[in-house]
């Protein structure tokens, strides 16, 4: 157990622990923008379906029920714009994080093989390739990788931390290259759903892929766009080769999704309408949240799409967290995702309205 424990860095959030002391200190409270946990409700629709589905006494399928795989693929055809998606081309994980930290090892990488993801990063990508002994690998423009040894390449638009979105011809160029050298690609979309100055486009979109997904698989969660963070609800589509794979090593570890996690995330991926009040939620704190940032001193760089504000005031990232930790605002310093962050802090959107509120009146 130490010795692959030894091979991950220090759980970041620890250090934060002073910081978010001297917030809670603060005569009205704090205000956490630190961590991007959803703080609204579930919707009710949702909520019914949870616990409609709880008389479930028999083990639930890796692969989900009939229902489900029809769900996931209706969702990645109506709204990824994939064509052609059958139950083959998707299969619903416990959680993103699990599936992030746990991919290279169900791959059977290990010493001598590369992974690579973005420079500024969540930390996961890093600890996943860490747990199988392989090399990690950050990167600016994946496409100037050595492609030797590389055997699964990140993607993530929407950013997590930067909110930064590639445009579909920069997505085009790196699917080519991947494709090229053989490199297995997996693009993390979680935040696609939350796009603002700039509208996110899958790797499954045909425009993208070609309209084959061949060395392609696309990571997907209802955490933000549903609230369904605690449910532990997400999925993957693409390369029907790969998901196969996947697919069989999961059935032997036992990574079901409970079978009433499963019949919420059918309805919620059916619904549009919660995830448009939802969006309207965020957006109006973000716009407010934003506005008070930058009259305050700070420039918001990116954040075009996702749930956190990339901002800076050209200082140490922790000078700024301690100064805003002085004010009751805890905010996630930018080192956490990467030593390029080391200048800028996330400041999340997911607080509520009267904490929102609050922030920007101590912003002002």
């Amino acid at each position: 157990m130490s010795a692959v424990s030894s091979r991950l860095p220090v759980f970041p959030w620890d250090k934060l622990e002073p910081y978010k002391a001297t917030a809670q200190a603060h005569p009205d409270g704090i205000v956490d923008l630190s961590v991007g946990t959803p703080v609204d409700p579930v919707p009710e629709r949702i909520q019914r379906a949870l616990t409609g589905a709880a008389n479930s006494p028999g083990y639930p399928t890796v692969w989900g029920t009939a229902e489900l795989r029809d769900a996931l693929t209706g969702w990645v055809e109506r709204r990824l714009g994939a064509r052609g998606v059958s139950h083959r081309n998707v299969l619903p994980v416990v959680g993103s994080k699990e599936l992030v930290a746990w991919l290279p090892t169900q791959l059977g990488l290990g010493p001598g093989d590369r992974v690579g993801y973005p420079l500024l990063a969540y930390p996961t990508y890093e600890v996943g390739a860490r747990l199988c002994g392989a090399e990690p690998v950050p990167y600016e423009d994946p496409t100037e990788l050595d492609p030797a040894g590389l055997k699964l390449l990140w993607l993530n638009s929407p950013s997590n931390p930067t909110g930064r979105v590639l445009p579909p011809e920069e997505l085009t160029r790196i699917v080519a290259w991947a494709r090229e050298h053989g490199v297995l690609l997996f693009s993390d979309e979680c935040y696609l759903e939350l796009g603002w100055e700039a509208e996110p486009v899958s790797v499954l979109h045909p425009d993208v892929c070609g309209g084959t997904y061949e060395g392609l698989v696309a990571v997907h969660s209802l955490s933000k766009r549903s609230n369904l963070a605690g449910y532990r609800a997400a999925f993957l589509a693409g390369d029907a080769a790969v998901l196969g794979e996947l697919l069989k090593i999961r059935k032997h570890g036992g990574m079901m999704v409970p079978a009433p996690v499963q019949a919420a995330t059918a309805v919620a991926l059916g619904d549009d309408t919660h995830v448009r009040e939802q969006r309207e939620r965020y957006a109006a704190r973000r716009t407010a949240l934003r506005a008070a940032l930058e009259a305050h001193g700070f420039r918001v760089d990116h954040s075009e799409a996702s749930l956190y504000l990339w901002s800076t005031r050209d200082e140490p990232c922790w000078e700024t967290v301690a100064h805003l930790a002085e004010l009751g605002i805890l905010v996630a310093p930018g080192d956490f995702y990467g030593p390029a962050g080391g200048r800028h802090v996330r400041v999340a959107l997911t607080a509520t309205d009267e904490r929102i509120d609050a922030a920007v009146k101590r912003l002002g």
